[in-house]
């Protein structure tokens, strides 16, 4: 899902995978990162600790775009 959104948007889509073990230490939680899963635009989370609908996410993205 996310690989095509950035070609619909023509914007560059990092995705970072790892193991939920690495999600639930306390390194991680001292990074101030969102909870797993989630996702990111630049410093604004989108979506944190649950699925998103793919048109939701979408419609998120672009507004995220319109304030930079």
């Amino acid at each position: 899902m996310i690989p095509g959104l950035g070609e619909q948007l023509n914007i560059e889509i990092e995705v970072i995978s790892k193991p939920p073990s690495e999600y639930q230490t306390v390194a991680y939680m001292e990074l101030g990162l969102p909870r797993a899963p989630a996702i990111m635009a630049g410093e604004e989370i989108l979506v944190e600790g649950s699925d998103i609908d793919e048109a939701d996410l979408f419609n998120k993205i672009r507004q995220s775009l319109h304030k930079i």
